[in-house]
């Protein structure tokens, strides 16, 4: 299997979250659990099966942030010499000349994906579009909303 690319900063976060849901969400569902069943018969008891659910689900977030980070390439985007080039990690600033607005987006991992603060993943199609890009190129990429043309202004590893 590829190793999966993820930023440092995506990486400690993802490793707070593991640290969080084994240290405190794992124990405080088992102690619910524990209590929803000394009040008597399971079968009829809402708060056991609520409680039974949702320590499946944390069962299931840790074992996929485990297997994230066992198969994650982590890249650190400030060891990288910046020459205007968009790479894995990048913080891009842009004009987005059909919308007529500028915009600023940082590569990144699937795991760590945030549309709305900034944060695209490498596989969604204008960090593809971007990839290998430089500061002045205008690109046009497809969207599932439509063709979006870009020029990029800026670009920093932050």
């Amino acid at each position: 299997m590829d190793k999966l690319p993820i930023t440092k900063a995506g990486e400690q976060e993802l490793a707070e979250r593991l640290r969080q849901l084994k240290t405190i969400d794992r124990p405080e569902i088992s102690q619910a659990i524990a209590e929803a069943r000394s009040h008597g018969d399971l079968k009829e008891n809402a708060e056991y099966h609520a409680a039974k659910e949702q320590q499946g689900f944390i069962e299931a977030k840790i074992q996929e942030i485990e297997h994230a980070l066992a198969n994650a390439q982590v890249i650190d985007v400030r060891d990288i010499p910046e020459t205007g080039r968009v790479v894995f990690g990048s913080t891009i600033d842009l004009y987005d000349i059909t919308n007529d607005k500028p915009i600023t987006y940082k590569i990144v991992g699937n795991l760590e994906s945030k549309p709305e603060e900034g944060l695209i993943s490498i596989q969604t199609p204008i960090a593809q579009g971007l990839m290998g890009k430089n500061v002045g190129d205008e690109v046009s990429i497809s969207t599932p909303s439509g063709v979006i043309d870009f020029e990029i202004e800026k670009v920093q590893h932050l």
